[in-house]
């Protein structure tokens, strides 16, 4: 197999140090209730551990995810099930799928229009597309922390550096019905997520947010890092672990 092109995604620290993102999954693959010979598609695969999950009640699952450093690791983990580099915007899919999955990446899509058109289309009459990702108020704590400490370090950002999308459930609702879903479920909720390590905040930081310091030396990264753990000790630290103030939405959409 050909090593992948080199992408901002370490999926080895990922998997090391983020196991928590398809742990959380597993209430939504309890939601989803995979069928056997179920045809699905996951998309934000990661590293391939709900697509094995889905795989294991019996689906037919096909696993994409915009970075090949995660399908490189999804294929050495889980050679069994087929993986691919694809962006949710350029899916081509026509009704092919009895159900479209993804946990935890529509948050990183800012056409959020055109995605869900995608997902639309690739599902067969009467199928389901059924997610969870952030929601508005996400990890904003943490965020506004990182927006405080580069101005206070005099470095360049600018908005279109934010590299999420967190829509509140109105939004995200009426663009599901836009796109022709009828939406069946949709929820807004905080879920305190434990980050692994006394390091967890920074290992946050360096996997999910690091285009918000594009324009910070590494020296100047560093020292921002160890003033956000300062200050966000006392609201994030807790039980000798840091909790990320995650607010998550979920949603069931229907194709009739």
């Amino acid at each position: 197999m050909k090593m992948p092109i080199k992408d901002r995604w370490n999926a080895e620290l990922y998997d090391r140090s983020h196991s928590f993102v398809s742990e959380f999954g597993n209430d939504l693959v309890e939601l989803l209730a995979p069928k056997k010979g179920e045809k699905i598609l996951d998309i934000g695969c990661g590293t391939g551990d709900l697509a094995y999950k889905l795989n294991k009640h019996g689906a037919d699952v096909i696993g994409v995810d915009k970075s090949a450093n995660m399908i490189h690791q999804a294929l050495k983990k889980y050679p069994h099930i087929p993986f691919n580099v694809k962006d949710v915007v350029k899916l081509t899919y026509e009704n092919e799928f009895n159900a479209v999955f993804s946990n935890a990446t529509l948050h990183w899509e800012k056409k959020p229009k055109q995605a869900l058109n995608c997902i639309y289309h690739s599902l067969k009459p009467g199928g389901r597309f059924v997610a969870e990702f952030g929601g508005k108020g996400n990890v904003e704590i943490i965020t506004n922390e990182i927006l405080k400490q580069l101005k206070l370090s005099s470095v360049t950002y600018s908005p279109e550096q934010f590299p999420w999308y967190f829509p509140s459930i109105g939004e995200y609702a009426t663009l599901m019905e836009e796109v022709g879903f009828h939406v069946s479920v949709a929820l807004h909720f905080h879920r305190p997520t434990p980050l692994e390590g006394d390091d967890g905040l920074r290992n946050w930081l360096e996997m999910f947010a690091v285009e918000m310091f594009k324009h910070a030396t590494t020296e100047t990264k560093e020292r921002i890092y160890t003033s956000i753990e300062k200050n966000l000790r006392n609201t994030l630290f807790t039980n000798n672990r840091w909790i990320a103030d995650y607010k998550r939405i979920r949603v069931v959409g229907i194709k009739d």
